[in-house]
């Protein structure tokens, strides 16, 4: 056999072996493949800390939890907003079951007869009681949590697995990249460490061009919020926004607190119309304008090309293939820019 077609069915079999080793693997590599992301952003910024002659585990420490003090300041902005709008939620439940009774008492009596009539006060204390016995339904939850206890267990254990195999990515990151770079094909080296610099080059754009899409957008939803007259606007407007980077959980959940808060501060239904407007608005905004804007155009993909790839990936993979279209599309771009300058220079090409 000639020595090439040799090496390229040797270089077949092994990505063939590869690929199902990933689709057999793949119900465990889910924490590993969000740490090697989270590894891959916070890196840079080791790298600066280590410059400084801190050490290195030192320096994955004070990311990790600089990334930690990120989610505690999160947390402290929603849960004061859900204590409140719980409180005003209790306050106002008198006067909505007192609304429901005058406007729905007479549609059941014409259905069931002049003789039903509601109290109020029952269903009140009703509530109250249901309210009051929470505990009730957990012990009743119980069996169902022994039943699923592996499935909840798994779950906790891949939520424990994410920061442990972030903090080893990062402590050995460096030698990580050496031992791969030693297995590389000598006479391919170059050319892959080429290949790697710009895709590393065009995640870096792609990263900066998110960062900005999520403060775009927090300033957008937060402004029009207040123009809207919503008092929580700040907290939900950041929110929104800071959860844009995955594929629309940041319209959902800040959709979700901002008609709760429109609910309960304004009296009718137009103050809950103009939220929803917001968010509609905000939607088409980030995703025909900003995203292809800012992170489309720094990563060299046309807006129509970012427009495409949330679709095409999102059909393919799912919520998953949203989250990574982008970057994933970066990349299959700096391969298409390599295979098709091989191409003009081959004498498949050239060929007449």
């Amino acid at each position: 056999m000639n020595p090439s077609r040799f090496a390229a069915v040797q270089w077949l079999s092994f990505l063939v072996v590869a690929a199902l080793l990933l689709y057999l693997l793949s119900p465990i590599l889910a924490p590993f493949v969000a740490a090697g992301i989270l590894a891959y952003i916070c890196n840079p910024l080791v790298q600066r800390l280590s410059a400084r002659k801190i050490p290195r585990t030192l320096a994955v420490v004070l990311v990790m939890c600089g990334l930690l003090l990120l989610l505690a300041v999160l947390l402290l902005i929603m849960l004061p907003l859900l204590e409140k709008e719980i409180e005003r939620f209790v306050t106002r439940l008198p006067d909505w079951i007192e609304t429901a009774r005058l406007r729905l008492l007479p549609l059941l009596q014409q259905w069931a007869g002049p003789d039903l009539q509601w109290d109020s006060q029952a269903v009140k204390e009703m509530l109250l009681s249901h309210w009051k016995s929470a505990g009730g339904v957990a012990a009743k939850l119980l069996p169902w949590l022994g039943s699923s206890g592996g499935a909840i267990i798994a779950v906790l254990i891949n939520l424990l697995l994410i920061p442990v195999a972030m903090f080893y990515l990062l402590r050995d990151w460096n030698q990580l990249v050496k031992r791969v770079d030693d297995l590389l094909p000598r006479h391919w080296h170059a050319k892959v460490n080429e290949i790697l610099a710009e895709v590393d080059r065009i995640l870096a754009e792609f990263l900066r061009g998110q960062i900005s899409v999520m403060l775009l957008m927090s300033a957008y939803y937060s402004i029009v919020l207040w123009l809207a007259g919503l008092e929580f606007a700040l907290p939900i407007g950041i929110v929104a926004g800071m959860l844009v980077f995955v594929p629309y959980l940041g319209m959902i959940v800040g959709l979700v607190l901002a008609t709760l808060a429109a609910v309960m501060q304004f009296p009718g239904f137009s103050g809950v119309l103009w939220v929803w407007g917001v968010f509609g608005a905000g939607q088409l905004i980030e995703g025909m304008l900003v995203t292809p804007w800012l992170v489309g155009e720094r990563v060299g993909l046309h807006p129509l090309a970012v427009i495409f790839a949330l679709l095409a990936f999102g059909q393919l993979f799912g919520f998953f293939g949203i989250l990574l279209a982008l970057p994933l599309s970066a990349i299959l771009l700096v391969g298409l820019r390599h295979g098709k300058s091989w191409y003009l220079t081959s004498d498949m090409y050239k060929k007449i």
